[in-house]
């Protein structure tokens, strides 16, 4: 354990040692680096259901909802995966709140401890992931922050071991890191890549689609003109999105300012947007352009793309979409043609 944790190896139970073994922590036991099942076993299909049985009282049924699907996001984001919620019959993954025994031969510890536990890809139980009823689950730094113990565990259900990387999200102990725009350590990307691969469709690396290398003043509306009107509102990973013409203003869910980028650096392919929204579960955001419309997931487009609205069924009297809006409760898009709407 102790060469495990990357500690000085005395054999002795001395304060550092025992510090460690007291730190809350995920069930599995311990191996090395990003690392994988025995057999290293993993799903033989890139599209995974998952199953919530029940919920824990701390949070609302809603928070445990988004905190489940970005935990999964996370994984989703670097892999071909793509998970899908159902509510009814057997799902791949099934996602439990239980406390002490609960019929796994695997029973939780009360408070701290053991948090949750998750297993390998599989049959009957395989891929199910159990999470501590006697912990105090939260969505912020109280307690203990559903999202990152639900990603880590998720890592097991898609077949990740532990790792010995304390960047990593697979290192066995809890800590609090900041989540918003959370991302995978290297060592995480490594291993899950090499149970499955990259994502379908990423395109290769282009200095001028990062965000980050963007112009940040290009000339633009001024932002308390009266008569602005902007041609499009989407939200994208918490963030806020407002396009007028060639430009994007992106508001962020953690800063104050509002950063200025443009349109056709962020994406080579567009000029201008009509229409867009996101699908957070799938982590998606749809734009469109006249008769077109193109999906991206972050800044990244997925290729095979622009494609025609017909794909959406619209007939070919709809030259272009005004707006958009996704209701997620409802799970439809509301789409707004002139002095009509379709849904």
């Amino acid at each position: 354990m102790q060469k495990f944790f990357r500690m000085k190896v005395t054999g002795k139970l001395d304060t550092d040692t025992m510090n460690i073994m007291k730190t809350p922590r995920c069930g599995m036991p311990d191996v090395a680096e990003f690392s994988t099942f025995n057999g290293r076993p993993r799903w033989q299909k890139n599209s995974i259901t998952y199953r919530i049985l029940n919920y824990t009282p701390d949070l609302p049924v809603s928070v445990v909802d988004n905190s489940i699907q970005k935990a999964l996001n996370v994984w989703s984001q670097v892999t071909p995966l793509r998970f899908t919620k159902i509510n009814n019959g057997d799902a791949d993954i099934l996602i439990q709140f239980m406390a002490r025994s609960h019929d796994d031969q695997n029973p939780f510890d009360g408070p701290n401890g053991v948090l949750a536990h998750a297993y390998a890809p599989g049959p009957r139980i395989g891929g199910d992931a159990h999470f501590d009823e006697d912990e105090r689950w939260t969505d912020n730094q109280a307690g203990f922050n559903l999202f990152l113990v639900a990603a880590h565990e998720f890592g097991h259900s898609l077949g990740l071991g532990h790792s010995d990387d304390r960047r990593a999200l697979m290192f066995p102990t809890y800590r609090f890191v900041n989540t918003n725009n959370f991302r995978l350590s290297q060592d995480d990307i490594n291993g899950i890549q090499s149970l499955y691969g990259k994502p379908e469709g990423k395109p290769k690396p282009n200095k001028t689609s990062k965000p980050a290398d963007v112009p940040r003043n290009p000339t633009a509306p001024k932002k308390c003109d009266r008569e602005l009107k902007f041609d499009a509102i989407t939200s994208m990973r918490g963030d806020l999105l407002f396009f007028k013409e060639g430009i994007i203003w992106r508001k962020s869910a953690t800063k104050s300012n509002i950063d200025t980028l443009l349109l056709n650096v962020t994406w080579s392919r567009l000029q201008s947007v009509d229409a867009a929204y996101e699908v957070p579960q799938r982590d998606i955001v749809y734009l469109f352009k006249g008769r077109h419309f193109w999906i991206t997931r972050g800044f990244s487009m997925v290729l095979d793309y622009p494609q025609d609205i017909s794909q959406f069924g619209f007939p070919s009297s709809v030259k272009k979409i005004d707006a958009a809006l996704f209701l997620k409760e409802e799970r439809k898009v509301i789409f707004f043609v002139r002095d009509k709407y379709w849904r």
